[in-house]
């Protein structure tokens, strides 16, 4: 793969971009300056810097987010500031998107990607991949609220009860809930259903990969093999 077209498979701009950079010296292979765009490179442990960051090659972007509070996960948000004004450019450059949506005012595991079939592994409820959230409830959670979770609840437009894969009270207040579907403002639309109301909200886990308890709110970081591997390990009731 010659050098400018790596540069704009990343992300790091147009063709003419790309080459420009490249050619004023801005661009480093494996720690090496180099000056010609039409350098062959080898994208397998290819590592490229501009601007002093180095940028790992990676086919396609898989990207993890704790996401804040007051943030819309949509381009041309209405109300509140976007998640992707959070993503470094080149991020935005080649295309990622969001795999699912959290609620504004819900915080947590945000995943990007520009790969389109893991992002419809990853939202499909056929996969059987589980989503906990963790939830604080402006009533006390009762043992017939957790029952009706468990065993279904009806919803508005939904032509059967959707019941949590498991539903577990944490103090008083506050539940556990784990789902296999991600439907609009499923978690607050099922506990507002049993008489309660969702106070604060926040995703935990996807698959068997939780948030890392060292990334802060509005961070991100890139997700590797072994982190893939977690996200898409389906609910063991969901396992042939």
């Amino acid at each position: 793969m010659k050098l400018y077209r790596a540069l704009q498979s990343q992300g790091f701009g147009s063709r003419k971009g790309c080459v420009a950079q490249v050619r004023a010296g801005a661009v480093a292979v494996n720690g090496m300056v180099c000056d010609d765009p039409e350098t062959e490179v080898d994208p397998a442990g290819l590592e490229l810097t501009l601007d002093g960051v180095a940028w790992a090659f990676r086919e396609k972007a898989y990207v993890l987010m704790h996401k804040p509070s007051g943030y819309e996960c949509s381009h041309h948000p209405s109300h509140h500031l976007s998640v992707f004004s959070l993503l470094p450019a080149p991020l935005l450059q080649r295309g990622v998107q969001c795999v699912g949506r959290l609620d504004q005012d819900t915080t947590g595991l945000l995943l990007f990607s520009d790969d389109g079939q893991f992002i419809h592994r990853m939202i499909s409820p056929r996969k059987g991949i589980a989503k906990i959230y963790r939830a604080t409830c402006a009533e006390p959670v009762t043992d017939a609220m957790l029952d009706a979770l468990r065993q279904g609840v009806a919803l508005n437009d939904e032509p059967a009860p959707i019941a949590a894969l498991a539903c577990d009270r944490l103090d008083a207040r506050t539940l556990r809930l784990t789902l296999a579907e991600g439907k609009y403002h499923q978690v607050k639309r099922m506990i507002a259903a049993t008489g309660n109301r969702v106070e604060t909200l926040h995703r935990e886990t996807i698959g068997s990969h939780a948030l890392p308890a060292d990334l802060p709110p509005g961070g991100w970081r890139w997700l590797e093999l072994a982190d893939l591997q977690q996200l898409e390990q389906p609910w063991p009731s969901a396992r042939s």
